[in-house]
């Protein structure tokens, strides 16, 4: 069986862990970047497209494979032509329109028993500093804080002007909680049935983070959130336990809401307050791509495997033991 992935993302981590795992490689990109693919002797194969339409095409027709879904399917390919994909993808795909409405996602994290920042359903309810979201997976684009509900209208009226959204609907208004950002990684085995923390990361973003190094008075420019890289993190180990039980949580409720349930890499989306809260703004239910800064293991997937153990190792450490006791079904959707 042969693992591949589109080009983007967290691709490298996968198909450097799928090969050490044993797996034949193959990457699916645009033609524009086929050569930087080519440079890795991990990647067995570069399919490279012209145009966004022939990439289900070339990702279906790549026989007696698993496609590793990470946030730049959706994104770039869109839910009409992910729907298209006859590959079997690893994890549940019918998450990915849970992951793309902001709405559904901060329900299904308020089910969970997990603290999540206030929401407010139309501008006019706005009380306080509040930072507006955009759907689907696009690395902060099109984010904005607002102070009040007359900043929030005219920043979601700019939004539609630009074609960035079609209403308000498309966008959650949510409390800016105050606090230190804490990405925490997880990986549900469905063969183990055991949750595992695998690492944490903090986003790093512009311009808000280039901002900060400018005295207050020295720029009128308004902050956006892109994220452009991810900073490592560690915890204090008394955080461990409540992330864990939200983590478990979302898993068990994943089950019964999004069957058949949570498969492999998810991350909690976090604020940590001054009083130790984790508050939880977003879950994203994939592979993240601030597990990039572990493709020789982070401080905690030591502590389960001893060896180095990448995110996307483990996605493949996982499909391979599926398909050696024969039960790949468990692993794919």
């Amino acid at each position: 069986m042969k693992v591949s992935t589109i080009g983007s993302h967290s691709s490298l981590q996968i198909l450097h862990g799928a090969k050490m795992e044993g797996f034949q490689t193959s990457v699916i990109t645009d033609t524009k970047r086929e050569k930087f693919y080519q440079q890795f002797n991990f990647i067995d194969k570069v399919l490279a497209f012209k145009d966004i339409d022939e990439a289900v095409d070339l990702i279906n027709s790549e026989e007696d494979s698993v496609l590793i879904p990470h946030g730049s399917l959706v994104e770039y390919l869109g839910q009409e032509r992910v729907n298209k994909i006859k590959t079997k993808i690893y994890g549940n795909r019918n998450i990915f329109g849970w992951e793309g409405n902001q709405h559904k996602k901060m329900y299904l994290l308020k089910t969970s028993n997990i603290k999540i920042p206030q929401t407010f359903e139309k501008p006019e309810d706005v009380d306080r500093v509040v930072i507006v979201k955009l759907p689907g997976a696009k690395g902060g684009r099109g984010y904005f804080l607002a102070k009040n509900k007359q900043e929030v209208r005219q920043g979601i009226d700019d939004l539609i002007k630009k074609k960035e959204i079609n209403s308000e609907e498309d966008v959650i208004i949510q409390e800016y909680i105050v606090g230190v950002p804490m990405y925490f990684q997880f990986f549900y085995s469905t063969l183990l049935q055991r949750t595992e923390i695998f690492g944490i990361d903090i986003r790093y973003e512009t311009n808000i983070d280039g901002l900060r190094r400018l005295p207050q008075g020295y720029t009128d420019v308004e902050p956006t959130f892109i994220v452009v890289g991810n900073i490592p993190a560690v915890a204090r180990e008394s955080l461990l336990p409540k992330a864990q039980e939200f983590a478990e949580s979302f898993v068990n409720n994943v089950k019964e809401k999004v069957p058949p349930g949570m498969i492999g890499p998810f991350c909690l989306e976090s604020i940590v307050t001054d009083k130790g809260e984790i508050v939880v703004f977003e879950f994203s239910g994939r592979i993240v791509a601030g597990t990039n800064l572990y493709i020789n293991g982070s401080p905690y997937s030591w502590l389960y495997w001893n060896e180095p153990m990448s995110m996307g190792r483990r996605i493949s450490r996982e499909l391979k033991n599926a398909i050696i006791n024969n039960k790949i079904d468990l692993v794919t959707t």
